[in-house]
């Protein structure tokens, strides 16, 4: 049963493909902004995977961030997000990037509910 006041965080040990440099994102050796949000993405599906029927997922429709720490190789990232707001198929989640104590990035995720099969035929 989906509820308000579900978290999740997801946890990233950051390596060469998770930099800017590998993304192509920027010309930097630092945690890349496409990864961070990865991470933010993954925490929020999984913060309501398991309450939802069987069949159905979650999708990114909208996230709107700020990235504004860098986090070196080898440095240990969490992302935890919050489900925030639930409106029918809609999920609005309030999510945040860690390094340590140190806030990195920050923002909101709104996701989508959906079956599974519909959405797969529908590409």
């Amino acid at each position: 049963m989906l509820e308000t006041g579900l978290v999740h965080t997801s946890v990233l040990s950051v390596k060469e493909e998770d930099t800017a440099i590998a993304m192509g994102s920027g010309d930097i050796p630092v945690l890349a902004t496409p990864a961070m949000i990865a991470l933010m993405e993954n925490a929020a599906m999984l913060t309501v995977a398991s309450q939802l029927p069987e069949g159905y997922t979650t999708v990114g429709g909208q996230i709107s961030i700020s990235h504004m720490r860098p986090a070196a190789i080898g440095s240990i990232v969490t992302a935890t997000a919050v489900l925030e707001n639930i409106d029918g198929k809609k999920l609005f989640f309030r999510v945040e990037a860690r390094q340590n104590e140190e806030v990195i990035g920050e923002g909101t995720h709104l996701r989508y509910i959906v079956e599974r099969e519909k959405f797969l035929a529908s590409v």
